[in-house]
């Protein structure tokens, strides 16, 4: 009883000592000097926040902001995004880091917080004028130089609802090294325009990854995902993850792409992707082992290149994008472009069950294991496509594996 007396009365110590604190920077004006301004006050602001402080962005308000933000250590806090938040779209001012590198700061950065929720009492949006970054020409002086919306490092029990990240320049939401994250109800939206689809034009909206994620213990749930980039992407070393009914539509529900690493028991499920470009997809880098892997109840209406990719990563690095990183982007429609499966890279207990591939635009899918670590326990169960563009590009290097219900069925799981 003294123990649990000690407990409340810290509770209600930390209680009376906490605060509210109304964001007091210059709403409604996008001049560029108050930009800088509101970015200032901001890293004040979350520097001076003690635990249990509450920091609230006022509802019908917007603020303009500088990148750069960054937060170290915070515990026990909730930032309310009840107005708007804008970066500006002044890319040439964009901070950089200190160490003469040139690399640009992140719109958002918190490292080591603690039991910290990122909320709106609305919807609240955050807008990173991501078209100033975007394009071939963009990508051509920028390269991957550009700032994601929301990074957060080194990390443990974190609540991410009810926001809205629009037009990221770079990935979207990327925390690493977590333990223990929920994020939901929230949207992201990386588009050029309002084209119900992905044509060049907006995929050249480069790299604005979704929800990136390592770590273990994560659940994130009834969000919306439209974007350019992977839609979800699991990263090295994670595990015990669940993503569930889910919309999504970009570059897929993904794991990877994995180097040198184990990531295992991750799922999807419930998850419903329309006019996607890539669907599941599985890629490795480098050597690894991606195993107990599930994909179940996940419906696709026409998805327009890869419904199902289990493999090689399929990126480029480089300017040259047609160069295999290890699979070109280019491969198989441009003549000589490769297409290479990493060495040591396994997939082992993978299952697809209950996969609906609705009127698929290009192509039915790959299965490509490592020659010297050939994919073992893969398992289709109800996997349906609905007039499927022939049969399976490619189905090898798979050790084991069963078919059930499934068609096309793929050949190398017969």
């Amino acid at each position: 009883m003294k123990a649990q007396g000690c407990i409340i009365l810290g509770l209600m110590i930390l209680s009376a000592l906490s605060e509210d604190i109304t964001f007091a920077g210059i709403p409604d004006n996008d001049d560029l000097q108050v930009a800088w301004k509101n970015g200032g006050l901001l890293n004040q602001t979350l520097a001076a926040m003690k635990p249990g402080d509450e920091l609230f962005f006022p509802e019908n308000t917007t603020y303009h902001l500088v990148g750069g933000i960054t937060a170290y250590n915070l515990s026990d806090n909730v930032i309310h995004f009840d107005g708007t938040l804008r970066f500006t779209a002044n890319v040439k001012t964009w901070p950089t880091k200190s160490d003469g590198s040139g690399q640009v700061l992140e719109c958002f950065q918190f490292f080591n917080i603690n039991n910290v929720t990122f909320t709106s009492s609305t919807i609240g949006l955050l807008n990173g004028h991501g078209e100033t970054w975007w394009g071939l020409l963009g990508y051509v002086e920028y390269l991957e130089n550009r700032p994601r919306m929301l990074s957060i490092a080194n990390s443990k029990n974190l609540l991410i609802e009810n926001l809205y990240f629009q037009s990221s320049p770079y990935w979207t939401v990327w925390i690493t090294d977590v333990d223990g994250l929920e994020i939901r109800n929230s949207e992201i939206s990386n588009r050029r325009n309002d084209y119900d689809g992905h044509d060049w034009w907006n995929l050249a909206a480069w790299n604005t990854d979704g929800f990136d994620v390592t770590g273990k213990n994560v659940w994130i749930h009834d969000c919306r995902i439209w974007n350019q980039d992977d839609c979800i992407a699991v990263k090295d070393g994670s595990e015990n993850m669940l993503f569930e009914r889910i919309h999504a539509s970009g570059l897929g529900l993904v794991i990877g792409s994995i180097g040198e690493s184990t990531v295992r028991n991750i799922t999807f499920r419930d998850c419903w992707m329309h006019k996607t470009y890539k669907g599941i997809y599985l890629k490795f880098r480098g050597s690894g082992l991606i195993e107990d892997v599930t994909y179940e109840n996940i419906v696709m209406d026409q998805p327009e290149q890869w419904p199902i990719w289990i493999g090689p990563a399929q990126q480029a690095d480089s300017v040259n994008i047609c160069h295999a990183d290890p699979c070109s982007i280019c491969w198989p429609d441009v003549p000589f472009a490769q297409c290479n499966m990493p060495s040591n890279a396994q997939y082992r207990g993978i299952t697809l069950r209950n996969i609906t591939v609705n009127n698929p635009v290009t192509s039915t899918g790959i299965i490509f294991g490592s020659a010297d670590a050939m994919i073992q326990d893969i398992t289709f169960e109800n996997v349906q496509y609905t007039n499927p563009i022939g049969d399976w590009y490619l189905c090898q290097n798979v050790a084991s594996g069963k078919s059930i219900d499934s068609y096309p069925s793929p050949k190398c799981l017969q």
